[in-house]
């Protein structure tokens, strides 16, 4: 039975959600204002999974309860209900987030499709990059396989295995969720590129499809010199316990094919091509707290991002092997300056 919360400071509209919501299956908590909404989520928040909140009331309004919702927890479906709609007020709530929008008066079967199909889109979007449900939405034909030039990013645990064995299973569950996939996930996101997927303790990030750009090789590095940074904050405040997360990384910039792939079973849009394999070579090869990427990505950011050549290496299904560079750190508007960089030498 799946929880869900109608906060409204009108007693007969939340009895009568109540009476229409119960019917498929919901457990149904009301509440009067946003200042007891807050409460229960913070006390019960994990039982919540859906909340509608009425957008004027006294005190806190509708959206700015469902904004700080949001920000406790953010997997909630928050959906707006109102009989004071404005396109002003509609804008708002879009733009900060909240998953759906109703308009008072409404029939309840109008009402509990809306909450499915909130709901639905709100599960979608832990599976398919922002950028995708975009596309699929305005034209689920932008989506069918063609040719993009990308920059490919991989991000691995170095030592993984054997930092697992050393620990509880729900332990490293909740480590890798929190101190790993959700700040990288979030990264890769605000440098506008595509999470296509998580393999194993791996991470691969899309930059340039289906959305392409002029930056987006600058874009994949600006990501990885983000996530290098995160890692390091992160690890500085669970260096106590042993559970330090050294992350490689290796980027790579050329064409692919982009798209929807797969059966009529599981479909998933991911990127098939030359520059995907020598991103996951380069990845293989890096050290912790490395970032290697390809010579055409390093052509593409050498004005911003200060690079290191490194020596020969032999890269696996490479002949002959690409040259391959360091990407540093960020050029300061002097020039580049290496000297404190600890990956130099």
């Amino acid at each position: 039975m799946s929880g869900l919360m109608v906060v409204d400071d009108e007693e007969g509209v939340r009895r009568s959600l109540k009476r229409a919501l119960e019917r498929d299956g919901y457990q149904v908590t009301l509440v009067q204002n946003g200042e007891e909404a807050l409460s229960v989520i913070r006390d019960n928040g994990k039982k919540i999974e859906t909340v509608i909140s009425d957008y004027r009331m006294p005190g806190m309004d509708g959206l700015e309860t469902l904004k700080e919702i949001g920000r406790f927890n953010g997997d909630i479906t928050r959906i707006m209900l109102t009989g004071y709609a404005t396109m002003a007020s509609a804008i708002e709530a879009v733009n900060e987030g909240i998953d759906g929008f109703l308009t008072k008066p409404f029939e309840n079967d109008e009402l509990r499709s809306k909450i499915k199909e909130y709901t639905l889109k709100k599960r979608l979007k832990q599976f398919v990059s922002e950028q995708v449900m975009h596309e699929l939405q305005k034209d689920g034909n932008a989506l069918l396989p063609r040719r993009f030039t990308v920059s490919v990013l991989f991000t691995d645990i170095r030592g993984f295995t054997s930092f697992s064995e050393k620990f509880d299973p729900a332990e490293i569950a909740s480590l890798l969720n929190e101190s790993y996939f959700t700040p990288v996930d979030e990264i890769i996101f605000r440098h506008d590129g595509t999470l296509d997927k998580h393999i194993g303790d791996s991470v691969m990030g899309i930059f340039g499809a289906p959305i392409s750009g002029e930056v987006d090789p600058l874009n994949a590095v600006s990501a990885a010199l983000e996530i290098r940074e995160k890692m390091a904050e992160i690890n500085r405040k669970i260096n106590d316990t042993g559970h330090s997360i050294n992350v490689g990384m290796g980027i790579a910039t050329g064409e692919a094919m982009a798209g929807i792939f797969g059966s009529p079973r599981k479909k998933e849009y991911t990127v098939f091509g030359t520059a995907v394999n020598l991103a996951a070579r380069l990845e293989s090869l890096a050290a912790a707290g490395e970032i290697l990427i390809c010579e055409k990505t390093m052509r593409h950011v050498e004005e911003e991002i200060a690079t290191q050549k490194v020596p020969s290496v032999a890269i696996r299904g490479f002949s002959p092997s690409p040259e391959v560079y360091r990407a540093l750190q960020r050029k300061k508007a002097t020039g580049k300056n290496l000297d404190n960089n600890p990956n130099v030498g």
